[in-house]
């Protein structure tokens, strides 16, 4: 590594080196239900320029040694403005910030929540697995940040360089996509056919968009609102992600029922197919809001100026730098394969739910009741993490976390042949209350470990780089889970014994047996009047696998791991000299 950048490990980094930081309280939550949860992200106090000074003028003690283990997080103290008691000027600057979150969040709900519910009706597992890719973005988002901090004009500004044109391509990008949207999944459904990759690409390339605005909103962040109230920026991030994920998933697919629409807002005599928002519409009209809202900015909101920061190599060192860092690369495989044991429960239960005949209504339902819960939960999980080691928490919760995933197999088992019920129906959410709420424990638990750890001088490189790992180890396990789920599906079409009236068929007469494991075959049995019996159904068979793994990897490896690193001392996370 370059003097240069060695210097800056015992010295306090200043100025524009502040948004190089911009990631560093920002971990970031992923799962089609629980993934949403994971997408919200914080800004940790290391990454204000005085919470910088402060650990510098710390480590510059006599007193101060890092031979003791990692300490336990304490609460800051001091007085905490509200809203109204905020300048003018940061009010405004609070709401740009939550409209700007708001806006990434919609197509983020979207990509992962609702679309994949809706596939579902259309496609098979593996397909939907193929459509999990479009969320990698986001896990991966560390690797083209340093560019988007280094490389802007000082005619627009350092981040309405990046805001401005991408806003563009995301408005138009939605518009297009809302226009083509019905038949590219007509396209995915289709046996035989590459529609589902086309999908994925367009979803995936519209996730990069979002990513890319992020990094460059949380930078914009720390310099939009004054040093006094850059706890804001949180605030901002976490009331505009929410609510724009909100809307694009519990809301969207609530109004998109076509049984919610008739049985709440259309006269009894009068139903109809289709919901009271579509895809494609709610598409265009997300896309010209985009451009609705970037012309505004570009015309009414002038960026201040900025310093030019380090280039863009010497954070690449800093990371390559980090990661050399034995017990860090031990942290790594823990957060790679941890999240293996949950995986069939967080990508599967709730798609097996709607296959079994849960609506999509009563889907939304129990979302929307899970979602305030979790919100007062994450408070006291806080708490908690600051009053016992919270690797120790982590691990508990992974148990849980496996027995959530066991629960929810003999719920999804249990499903009544003839619907819905209300016993059910509490049943599902309690399943669901259960899986989400270990899930935030586990994700509050190491977000603090993380902030422990880190090294405050470069805070932003190494929580980031943390926090992308630990997305990317429950990314990457969907694809192939829900492959496997349709590989150990086992299930046969059986003919029709007789058929009184072929001219009811919606397909051609089926007349003898063939596997309908996947939806495509799912969909001509039914339609041909023959039963798919399932004889052996996937999604059991990879949630017992993915429990076992993870019961194995946790005793084996996972625990005697977290307890060791978490009794290190301090020097163990810092960069040689």
């Amino acid at each position: 590594m370059s003097k240069r950048a060695a210097s800056r490990r015992t010295a306090p980094r200043k100025g524009s080196d502040d948004s190089l930081d911009q990631d560093a309280g920002r971990t970031t939550r992923t799962s089609t239900m629980n993934g949403l949860v994971e997408h919200r992200r914080r800004h940790a106090s290391i990454d204000t320029p005085t919470s910088a000074s402060q650990a510098a003028s710390l480590m510059g003690r006599s007193s101060f040694t890092l031979d003791e283990p990692v300490p336990p997080l304490r609460n800051e103290e001091g007085t905490s403005k509200g809203f109204s008691e905020l300048s003018k000027k940061d009010q405004r600057n609070f709401l740009l910030l939550v409209l700007l979150y708001f806006l990434q969040g919609i197509p983020m709900g979207l990509a992962m929540g609702s679309v994949p519910f809706l596939l579902k009706s259309v496609v098979s597992y593996s397909a939907i697995g193929t459509f999990s890719l479009a969320a990698y973005p986001y896990s991966l988002k560390l690797l083209w940040s340093p560019i988007v901090d280094a490389v802007w004009t000082p005619r627009l500004g350092r981040r309405k360089s990046w805001i401005l044109p991408i806003q563009t391509i995301s408005g138009f990008s939605m518009i297009w996509l809302g226009s083509t949207v019905n038949k590219m999944m007509e396209q995915a459904g289709q046996e035989d056919s590459n529609g589902i990759w086309s999908f994925t690409w367009w979803w995936f390339a519209l996730v990069f968009l979002c990513a890319t605005q992020d990094i460059a909103v949380d930078g914009w962040a720390l310099t939009l609102l004054s040093e006094e109230n850059l706890a804001y920026a949180s605030t901002a991030q976490t009331v505009g992600l929410t609510g724009g994920q909100f809307l694009s998933y519990t809301v969207f697919l609530a109004f998109n029922s076509k049984d919610f629409a008739n049985k709440w807002f259309r006269p009894t005599g009068a139903p109809q197919d289709v919901g009271l928002l579509t895809l494609d519409g709610y598409l265009k009209f997300w896309g010209w809001a985009y451009l609705i809202v970037t012309f505004g900015l570009a015309v009414l909101k002038r960026e201040d100026r900025t310093r030019d920061t380090d280039g863009i190599m010497e954070v690449y060192q800093t990371m390559w730098g980090i990661l050399k860092l034995k017990n860090i690369r031990t942290f790594i495989v823990v957060h790679l394969i941890a999240k293996i044991g949950f995986q069939a429960n967080d990508a599967v239960t709730s798609l097996k739910l709607l296959d079994k005949g849960f609506s999509q209504e009563d889907l939304a339902l129990t979302i929307l009741i899970d979602f305030p819960i979790e919100l007062s939960l994450g408070y006291y999980i806080g708490k908690w993490c600051q009053t016992y080691p919270p690797m120790h928490i982590w691990c508990w919760a992974f148990v849980g976390r496996l027995g959530a995933a066991a629960f929810a197999q003999f719920v999804v088992a249990i499903f009544p042949p003839g619907g819905t019920t209300t016993w059910y129906l509490l049943l599902v959410i309690c399943e669901h209350v259960l899986s989400t709420f270990m899930n935030t424990v586990m994700f509050v638990a190491v977000s603090a470990f993380h902030a422990k750890i880190s090294d405050p001088v470069i805070g932003g490189t190494y929580m980031t780089l943390l926090a992308t790992v630990s997305n990317l180890g429950g990314t990457f396990p969907r694809y192939f889970v829900l492959k496997f789920v349709d590989m150990f599906t086992v299930a046969t079409c059986e003919p029709p014994r007789a058929v009184s009236k072929p001219e009811t068929l919606k397909g051609d007469l089926v007349t003898q047996a063939f596997s309908c494991a996947l939806e495509a075959d799912k969909h001509r049995c039914r339609d041909g009047g023959g039963y798919c019996n399932v004889m052996t159904d996937g999604y059991h068979v990879m949630n017992i696998v993915c429990i076992i793994i993870g019961i194995v990897t946790f005793c084996g490896f996972i625990k005697p791991a977290v307890m060791r690193i978490q009794a290190l001392p301090m020097k163990a996370w810092r960069l040689s000299g």
